[in-house]
């Protein structure tokens, strides 16, 4: 047997059942071969050449590939190219206005500007950009600045011109337009039913741009330790031609991880492009036309919308509005036929579910599929959790449904969950993972990156630490530890991938899919956890990332 790498004096935390450290293994075809407890490996009996690879990582720390269940790399991607008009970076909305005009300056009238990442709760004036912002700057131009949950996005009168709102136009189901104190259009769209109006009229990358922008997406996914990811909600924006981009990025070699694709619900309707495909006809689609490059996830749906903007759906009233409770995206009998219809297709199906009374209709929804229609192993999941209370997660241990937790948004939103949307005792046990570990819940965590940004070492520190963006911990009883965090972000997310049999693990057999890390996660300090660099990436035994600051050897 050839040997085609070589990985000695290193550190191997293989995350396997017994949690065993070894120091050297050697991997052909993309496979393990063998694990050693030596620095050096014994290769007696293997072909070991001059092609074969040799790694010396000094007692560098050896992981499993990390896998991402849940963010948007089409998005991701494409928003590299828009105006970032994150906080704190922006603190007003002068702030954001100013890199329209200086963005329209270069730019011909008629022709879109696009931005991302504005959070109305973070900028000095605490509420959305509006159209009259941007009508100053931009009169010439349409603009489309989505808000960083990617929930809602603000639009100028040209763009609602260019789309054909007017003040006559009926709010979708699910969603609606902003209007000011006199009934007007102010140019903020809420929820993803009004985007969808919106988003058949906004520019489309060409073939080329759209391969290059996953590719950019892609390098910084890798140079986090990531091996396999998952795309939460392929047509979401833009139809089927983010499916086509996906496909086209992995064929042309540009993009080398591991996909997996949530395919949002609408598009298996009876008026969509994959109308009656079954979860067979779909899987074998999608890896013939990727050389089993690429494979389906689950069928993605939404239940509610985003605590931030009031628009999960809770069951006791925010905090800050006790006339608010944020509202269900489907009525509950239509939504109940629609996922056994899934169910019964053979289907895994993923629904977000921000707001406990949403996760608690997701669980009625997939209950009654469940129960209805028994199948074995079916592994539905809930995306985002982070409001279920103890009940909920025991009902879902109890059919089987798993959890993938949006643990960032203790750093991230916690301060203001506390003080503005749920108040302490809510916001103190957001995403409660400890809960989920006791009932032996199958999870994983997530950035939904680009809602945050994509590090899985950034989301281990976060749920073994729980300290938000002011320093404050959040929720102590709901901290778990490193090992844990680790496992969800490796072996459980292989689980949830029904892909713990060839990844996930650092085990004889397994895919050679690696993260190469400076310090052991498991013995620093926990403090420091986020800030490891990350020294290389390998895929099936290739090295497809790595850090030039420390070359290996």
């Amino acid at each position: 047997m050839n040997i085609e790498l070589i990985i000695k004096n290193a550190n191997i935390v293989t995350l396997d059942e017994s949690n065993t450290i070894a120091k050297s293994l050697i991997v052909s075809n993309g496979d393990i071969v063998k694990i050693f407890s030596e620095a050096e490996p014994d290769t007696a009996g293997y072909t070991v050449n001059s092609d074969t690879h040799v790694i010396d990582l000094n007692g560098a720390t050896l992981l499993p590939g990390f896998i991402d269940t849940h963010s948007h790399l089409f998005m991701y991607g494409e928003m590299l190219n828009f105006i970032d008009c994150r906080s704190p970076e922006n603190k007003n909305i002068e702030d954001i206005s100013q890199k329209v005009r200086e963005k329209t300056s270069q730019t011909a009238p008629g022709q879109w500007i696009m931005g991302w990442g504005y959070d109305d709760t973070l900028l000095e004036e605490k509420r959305h950009p509006m159209r009259s912002d941007l009508d100053k700057v931009a009169p010439n131009n349409p603009v489309y600045i989505r808000h960083i949950s990617g929930h809602f996005a603000t639009v100028n009168s040209k763009a609602l011109e260019i789309v054909g709102i007017t003040e006559a136009t009926v709010d979708p189901a699910g969603g609606f337009f902003g209007r000011d104190e006199k009934g007007k259009l102010d140019g903020v769209v809420h929820e993803i039913p009004a985007l969808e109006m919106i988003n058949p009229f906004l520019p489309i990358p060409s073939k080329e741009e759209s391969i290059e922008n996953i590719a950019k997406g892609a390098k910084v996914y890798l140079a986090q330790g990531i091996t396999t990811c998952t795309d939460a909600g392929v047509g979401l924006d833009k139809g089927l031609f983010e499916l086509d981009a996906h496909l086209d990025a992995v064929n042309s070699g540009k993009n080398p991880l591991k996909m997996r694709l949530m395919i949002m619900n609408y598009l298996l309707r009876e008026d969509g492009p994959f109308a009656n495909y079954t979860v067979e006809q779909l899987q074998e689609e999608l890896q013939k036309r990727s050389d089993n490059l690429i494979r389906l996830d689950s069928v993605k749906h939404f239940q509610d919308g985003s605590i931030q903007g009031y628009t999960a759906a809770l069951r006791e009233p925010y905090s800050s509005n006790s006339s608010e409770y944020g509202e269900l995206l489907n009525e509950q009998e239509a939504f109940n036929e629609e996922i056994l219809d899934l169910h019964n297709k053979g289907f895994r199906i993923a629904i977000h579910g921000n707001g406990d009374r949403a996760i608690e209709s997701n669980i009625k929804a997939l209950g009654e599929a469940i129960k209805g229609s028994p199948r074995d192993d079916h592994r539905h999941r809930i995306e985002h959790v982070q409001t279920a209370n103890f009940n909920d997660l025991q009902t879902m241990k109890e059919l089987g449904i798993a959890a993938s937790f949006f643990i960032n948004h203790v750093y991230y939103w916690g301060d203001r969950h506390r003080d503005i949307f749920l108040g302490q005792e809510r916001a103190a046990r957001i995403n409660p993972l400890a809960e989920a570990v006791d009932l032996d819940l199958l999870f994983t965590l997530h950035s939904d990156c680009p809602i945050t940004p994509i590090s899985p070492l950034f989301s281990v520190w976060a749920a073994v630490n729980r300290i938000t963006r002011n320093g404050s911990v959040l929720g102590e009883d709901q901290k778990i530890d490193v090992l844990t965090a680790l496992k969800s972000m490796t072996i459980y997310g292989a689980e949830l991938n029904f892909e713990e049999n060839e990844k996930g693990t650092i085990e004889v057999g397994k895919k050679a899919d690696f993260a190469v890390l400076a310090k052991d996660p498991l013995t620093c300090p926990l403090e420091e956890i986020k800030d490891i660099p990350v020294l290389a990436t390998i895929v099936d035994g290739n090295v497809v990332w790595e850090n030039k600051a420390i070359v290996l050897s």
